[in-house]
């Protein structure tokens, strides 16, 4: 879909040359809203298990965990080179020593040319965000922050515990250090219409991340936001993937052409999801939304003539 917004693939050939996969990993890092550093039982939508699927792995080493990873991907693509994704919880919540003995030892193995770090914006000190620049220097680094909305009174409601104030300082603090950005955000949270939806993409828009990632909320088993919907008290936005698919157009109407997007949907194990069930593939959603912004452009270029 590179026609109509700019797509991560294409951020990463701007840095990178050949192919490059993610292999993500579990190195048994906390949260800071789960442990009682902020608060216990974290977001109301997180069962870190529904999008991560090396949550079981987490016994094997990182090294272990890296070389699985670059086995299977290299059985298809022999010249792959590999980001390694710091993805289950917060991964820049722990002891500074050992946080960075794992950056460095992610970037030290075989093929991997980046890491990928996904934290919160309120877990990224100035003292880690030094270091992280200058390890920037040998491989390169992304930092990924779980913003999820730009209105405060949305964080409040899912138990985020930080403020949007907070995403758009970690922004300008990781840029100043050299860094590149993404910010990852969930369409349909409690209390929000399309109209704050769009509002986010527009504040997420200001702060120039080099990527955005989107998905649609899902309700998952053994939540409190599954709680909460099985008990009626859940003001949420539960997308068809047509309703989804008109928002995704015009999210992409408004991102400018230099912020990639990496993704508009997750698809959490389809046992754990409670609602809405789709029953389509990531991909497939993929091809009816290109689909959709073919049609549309062709509809506006006959407009033109």
């Amino acid at each position: 879909m590179g026609r109509y917004f700019k797509e991560y693939s294409e951020f990463l050939a701007e840095i990178f040359t050949g192919k490059v996969q993610k292999i993500p990993v579990n190195v048994g890092l906390s949260c800071p809203n789960r442990d009682g550093t902020l608060g216990r039982g974290g977001c109301i939508y997180c069962n870190n298990a529904s999008f991560s699927p090396v949550g079981l792995n987490a016994w094997q080493s990182l090294e272990e965990q890296i070389n699985a990873g670059r086995e299977f991907f290299r059985r298809k693509y022999k010249d792959m080179r590999f980001l390694v994704y710091f993805q289950s919880y917060t991964s820049t919540h722990g002891q500074m020593d050992r946080l960075m003995d794992l950056y460095r030892r992610a970037a030290a193995t075989e093929g991997t040319v980046g890491i990928i770090i996904g934290t919160r914006p309120d877990c990224v000190p100035d003292e880690l965000l030094n270091v992280l620049s200058e390890l920037n220097r040998e491989c390169k680094v992304l930092m990924e922050y779980g913003a999820e909305s730009a209105h405060n009174r949305t964080l409040e409601l899912i138990n985020r515990c930080h403020s949007w104030e907070q995403t758009v300082d970690a922004v300008k603090r990781s840029h100043e250090a050299g860094l590149k950005v993404g910010l990852h955000f969930i369409m349909g949270l409690p209390g929000e219409d399309e109209k704050m939806m769009l509002e986010t993409v527009d504040a997420a828009c200001a702060l120039s991340p080099e990527v955005l990632k989107f998905h649609q909320l899902q309700v998952i088993k053994g939540t409190p936001l599954a709680r909460m919907y099985e008990s009626g008290n859940a003001d949420i936005t539960l997308f068809t993937p047509e309703s989804y698919s008109q928002l995704c157009m015009k999210i992409i109407s408004r991102v400018p052409a230099h912020i990639a997007i990496d993704r508009f949907v997750a698809q959490a194990p389809s046992d754990m999801v409670i609602a809405p069930k789709w029953g389509m593939k990531n991909y497939q959603f993929a091809q009816m939304l290109e689909n959709k912004l073919k049609e549309y452009y062709k509809e506006a270029s006959k407009d033109l003539t």
